[in-house]
């Protein structure tokens, strides 16, 4: 008996219900600030297992050392190094990096707190297979410019690609079945393989959101949008005329994308 004990201990560790992909560049500040202790904190009370995996984008800091020094002594973290190539790059290196059943990723900076997972788990219950937090149509504390930006962002992504039905495809805090992660990646056009050139600074890539969605629908997948707390962050990851032409660039590449077939034919079940 204790030995078939210790293979299911050793089985739920290696395969843990529940992990929380964390992408982080140049983010010294936050992780000196507590960020990852609150995650941990947060966590350990939870009665499921859990990793959380940290995927240092490249960072021209002490990020990475930082992560690794705290994995030292949080047994459930883990940190992934890769070369500098933009948020989507790492937020995929570290959902096919997780091991759980369910990958969630949210930012370092926990303008959604990671409490919220509460609000995201029950609705895998209910048979869907991605769960997406959702700031809504406001932006609570963000600048106009913001708001202006993320508002004109749902008219043209619900013209370009027909993406009625989904509020907020850009919030930094999404949940997938393993399954579902595995499905999607091999199939995005834009963001699943080398980039177009090399990445210099901050790359927030905003069309890999939208593109992962659209595939999901594409191959089926049941997608809930739930109501999550947000706080505006300040960064300077942001550039309202950068970011707003890449987003449409993104948009328009996605449904040429689509037109060639790409993404393959819609599920008769998508929606």
């Amino acid at each position: 008996m204790e030995t078939r004990s210790s293979e299911l201990t050793t089985a739920a560790e290696q395969s843990p219900f529940l992990s929380v992909v964390i992408p982080a560049y140049n983010e010294r500040d936050n992780i000196q600030a507590g960020a990852l202790s609150t995650v941990a904190d947060y966590l350990s009370a939870q009665p499921y297992a859990y990793e959380v995996v940290v995927v240092d984008d490249g960072s021209e800091d002490d990020t990475a050392a930082l992560a690794e020094a705290f994995a030292k002594t949080h047994d459930c973290f883990r940190v992934v190094r890769e070369p500098h190539r933009g948020k989507a790059h790492t937020v995929i290196a570290g959902m096919l990096a997780a091991r759980g059943a369910i990958v969630l990723f949210s930012d370092m900076d926990q303008a959604t707190p990671i409490t919220e997972i509460a609000q995201v788990l029950p609705w895998f219950e209910r048979g869907f297979d991605v769960v997406i937090g959702s700031r809504g149509a406001e932006r609570r504390n963000a600048p106009l410019w913001r708001k202006f930006m993320s508002r004109s962002q749902i008219v043209l992504r619900n013209l370009i690609l027909g993406f009625q039905g989904i509020t907020d495809t850009q919030c930094g805090f999404k949940a997938f079945r393993r399954e579902a992660v595995r499905a999607i990646v091999p199939r995005l056009s834009l963001y699943g393989g080398a980039l177009d050139g090399p990445v210099k600074g901050a790359a927030v890539t905003s069309g890999f959101d939208v593109e992962m969605l659209f595939v999901a629908r594409k191959l089926g997948f049941q997608i809930k949008e739930v109501p999550v707390e947000w706080d505006y962050r300040h960064s300077r990851r942001v550039n309202l005329l950068k970011d707003s032409l890449r987003g449409v660039r993104d948009l328009v590449r996605i449904r040429l994308a689509d037109w060639r077939g790409a993404y393959g034919r819609a599920h008769p079940q998508s929606k």
